[in-house]
């Protein structure tokens, strides 16, 4: 039988099938080589006579998070407010640059328009070729937009507290914040300290990674991007390839750089290229004999 991880706790692997969700445990070979499941994982399991599940084997994953826990995402949603918190543009475009070497496509939700205007900041993010939002959390306006996207992907929200992120989720999908507050209340515990990750399916298709405990994911120790790969995670900086009069331009400082042109012209946001050459600078510092990269 085949199916989709949903919840993964304990050593205990809900994995939803045409016919229902069964309770699986994971082979033992798969301990022996170090993976574990996780949520997103498309599995082929089998039945024992008790009615519960084995994990014989897992399909090859598109994409893997370390933390939190998520394999095959199509789409992480960057939640960031105008205010209270302000944004931090670095950490976005740090996420942001991860998301697309992972081969998840980013998308960027600006919150608590109400208080204060994001068009310039939508503008950036807008230019750069990432889907980008406003949204009223108190009001619910622009959340039928982020939902029209999510359909028939499998999709993560990250964003630091403060910045609306699960007003958003209520305002899209009020069974999901009924959901996560109910399984809250059960296990008697506060609603952000769970470190596990559920899957739920939306109506329309497609599925939203819960996942209370982890307010952002973790960059620094998994998700390495070295200097040479860090320009191609810059989508705006595509058009620019092979155009700068060096053939190894770091598009940092150079002369006839192609990329420090388009910034000038104002065809690439400044606040963009102050970020790369920033985590370009920080790339620089990295042995790569250090890292294991996947």
């Amino acid at each position: 039988m085949n199916g989709i991880i949903v919840k993964a706790i304990g050593g205990i692997y809900y994995v939803e099938a045409s016919d229902g969700i069964y309770e699986c445990k994971a082979r033992g070979v798969f301990r022996r080589k170090n993976i574990s499941p996780v949520g997103g994982d498309r599995v082929e399991f089998s039945l024992e006579d008790d009615g519960s599940g084995v994990i014989e084997k897992i399909e090859e994953r598109r994409s893997l998070l370390i933390r939190p826990p998520l394999a095959n995402l199509d789409m992480l949603v960057f939640v960031s407010s105008t205010c209270e918190p302000r944004p931090n543009l670095l950490l976005l475009d740090k996420f942001i640059a991860i998301a697309v070497f992972k081969k998840i496509e980013p998308v960027v939700v600006f919150t608590k328009i109400d208080k204060e205007s994001c068009d310039e900041l939508v503008d950036i993010y807008k230019g750069a070729g990432i889907k980008t939002f406003q949204v009223d959390n108190t009001t619910g306006e622009g959340s039928e937009a982020v939902k029209a996207v999510l359909e028939g992907k499998l999709s993560a929200f990250t964003g630091n507290t403060g910045v609306g992120k699960s007003s958003l989720l209520n305002n899209m999908f009020p069974a999901l914040g009924l959901a996560t507050n109910e399984i809250s209340k059960k296990l008697g515990r506060g609603k952000h300290t769970t470190r596990h990750v559920e899957l739920y399916k939306l109506e329309g298709g497609g599925y939203i990674a819960d996942t209370p405990g982890f307010s952002s994911f973790d960059t620094n120790r998994y998700d390495i991007i070295f200097k040479d790969k860090l320009a191609g995670c810059f989508p705006e900086f595509q058009k620019y390839e092979g155009k700068c009069r060096f053939p190894d331009c770091s598009h940092t400082k150079e002369k006839g750089c192609a990329v420090i042109e388009a910034v000038k012209n104002g065809e690439i946001a400044k606040s963009r290229h102050e970020s790369y050459v920033e985590m370009y600078e920080q790339a620089k510092q990295l042995k790569e004999w250090e890292y294991k990269n996947d």
